[in-house]
């Protein structure tokens, strides 16, 4: 099954038509285009890359008039559509790889944290379980082996909590996530509380750690924030919904903002003080290693394991901090005698000498003296913190938005009627104090809905414009950029302190109207971070990475299974 599923992904691959407009030929007709003499203040200003919010709301209002836009009189309302369940809203849990497959009498699922079950240096239990299917384990005479499946410790809990997935062993990050999945009425066993060591922590760049320290005195959670708020650094984490480093700082961040009760009024206005004034939470922690690179930020958090592992950030010091990051192994109520005694026995396996010191080359087992600092959440306050960041992320300021999607004609069919249905139903996660517009685009751009608040209604009419979505043409992606751009400087004028943004779903490049290098300061000098979503897209430097890269949001490549999870999250992140 997993092999016809891949060879169709390999033959979609290469079968489709893809746009050909390169990176090279973008940049020869940019440097053709902006050749000239004159001291005209927008153009000298776009060229140097300093072009003004002011100057480039100017230049917008010139450039559309050479884009053909037309908008929907009368937008479809979805009023027969059921709001999906929650599991209906997720993608199939095929969509996260079995890393491992087993075929004895006895096969049990691992759901393992993506630092234990990813590509090499991630890959201790991909290893252990090779070599565990293959040492001849038995439970009642039967032959056990095990499956690996390669999942954030974050999806599993929402898959299971969903009543989605099924695992008979869950290995996380942290005993956290174990301790959410009790409050939410799974029967839990714990089988080991570690299997491999490691913390979470914070990273801060070495040439100003030192400062740091002269003036803080000690590197804790609560001094990093304190030196965010006061601009001695640029401190940010990573989406707490699926990140259990993220996670982590987020309940140390509240038990920091009140110690008694990190849950409390106190410590809300004090996080939501803090995201004012903080960098965007990252989508992933590549996102922040990118951001670090170019010097946006010179702290972050980050696993310990992750760092030993990333030599670009030897330049950083590291600092534990929350909880450790074990990686408790837990199996569940619903699995058979024979499944349990399967599970228990290969957590023995684990345990050995010879695979915790393969762990310790893998970059675990370190700090080994570091004691959890404890927010003294049980799981029900996990989940609650994880709301409470949802509610305070954008630090009480309404988020403006625009959905950008490209309808040309490569996006006939399965992509097409993919995104559509992963776009209404990952509405469900847009609060309703936000607003959204929708634009399409192929040879021209379609506004069908301008930007209002996303009350019952105007989501209605999004999720029945969505639906109404037809493919044809050529790909006009910077015209429709252009067009959004255009929406949001004028809705910003009504909704003073908003934060803006933009969502662009493409499938390829740009081959029809404006290029990247024309739109490129335009983009700079109005601030707004354009999240972009490659669909079945597989150039990771292509131009919607560079699009994204702009003003530091997040590029996702998804695929026609996976598209609706990637949303998902996206929007628990940015929206």
């Amino acid at each position: 099954m997993h092999g016809a599923t891949s060879a169709k992904k390999e033959e979609t691959m290469f079968t489709r038509k893809r746009k050909t407009a390169r990176v090279l030929a973008l940049l020869s007709a940019s440097v053709l285009l902006l050749a000239g003499c004159g001291d005209d203040p927008v153009r000298t200003s776009r060229e140097s890359g300093n072009l003004s919010y002011e100057d480039a709301t100017a230049e917008i209002d010139s450039m559309l008039k050479k884009v053909d836009t037309s908008t929907v009189s009368k937008p479809n309302l979805d009023i027969y559509s059921d709001d999906l369940s929650q599991a209906e809203a997720l993608a199939d849990i095929s969509t996260f790889p079995l890393t491992v497959e087993g075929n004895g009498d006895i096969d049990i699922e691992i759901a393992a944290a993506t630092e234990l079950s990813a590509d090499a240096p991630d890959d201790w239990i991909n290893i252990v379980a090779q070599n565990f299917n293959k040492s001849g384990q038995t439970v009642n005479g039967k032959r056990v082996t095990v499956s690996v499946r390669r999942i954030t410790s974050g999806e599993v809990v929402t898959y299971m909590t969903a009543d989605a997935y099924h695992p008979q062993v869950y290995i996380p990050s942290n005993a956290a996530w174990g301790m959410m999945l009790k409050s939410s009425g799974i029967g839990v066993e714990t089988l080991s509380d570690r299997i491999a060591g490691n913390t979470a922590g914070m990273l801060i760049k070495s040439d100003v750690y030192n400062s740091f320290l002269d003036k803080y005195k000690e590197a804790t959670v609560s001094n990093v924030l304190e030196a965010t708020l006061a601009g001695d650094l640029m401190f940010a984490y990573t989406n707490p919904y699926t990140s259990s480093t993220g996670l982590n700082i987020l309940t140390a961040m509240l038990k920091s903002f009140d110690p008694d009760n990190p849950l409390s009024d106190t410590a809300q206005s004090k996080l939501l003080e803090y995201q004012r004034e903080s960098p965007p939470v990252a989508y992933t922690t590549a996102v922040l290693r990118n951001q670090a690179s170019k010097g946006i930020i010179n702290a972050m958090v980050m696993e310990e394991q992750a760092y030993i592992n990333t030599p670009e950030l030897a330049n950083y010091e590291y600092i534990p901090a929350g909880i450790r990051h074990d990686h408790p192994v837990y199996t569940f109520d619903y699995c058979t005698e024979e499944e349990r005694e399967a599970a228990a026995l290969f957590t023995d396996y684990c345990l050995t000498d010879e695979n915790q010191k393969l762990a310790t080359e893998k970059g675990f087992n370190r700090h080994d003296d570091y004691e959890s600092q404890d927010p003294g959440l049980d799981g029900t306050g996990y989940l609650t913190a994880q709301k409470v960041w949802k509610q305070n992320k954008s630090g009480g300021k309404p988020i403006i938005a625009v959905f950008v999607a490209d309808v040309s004609g490569s996006m006939a069919g399965e992509p097409l009627n993919s995104l559509k249905s992963s776009l209404v139903s990952s509405a469900a996660y847009i609060g309703s104090e936000h607003y959204v517009g929708l634009v399409s685009y192929a040879s021209d751009v379609t506004i069908h809905l301008p930007i209002e608040q996303f009350d019952a209604t105007q989501k209605a009419y999004f999720t029945g414009e969505v639906k109404n979505l037809s493919e044809g043409g050529s790909t006009a992606t910077y015209d429709a950029v252009l067009v959004a751009l255009d929406m949001l400087a004028k809705k910003a004028k009504e909704v003073p302190d908003a934060k803006l943004m933009m969502f662009v779903l493409s499938d390829g490049e740009q081959n029809e109207g404006y290029n990247l290098s024309r739109i490129t300061p335009i983009v700079a000098g109005m601030q707004v971070p354009i999240y972009t979503i490659g669909y079945n897209y597989y150039d990771d430097n292509g131009e919607l990475q560079q699009l994204s890269d702009i003003n530091e949001a997040a590029s996702l490549n998804a695929t026609s299974d996976d598209i609706a999870n990637q949303l998902r999250n996206l929007f628990n992140a940015a929206i």
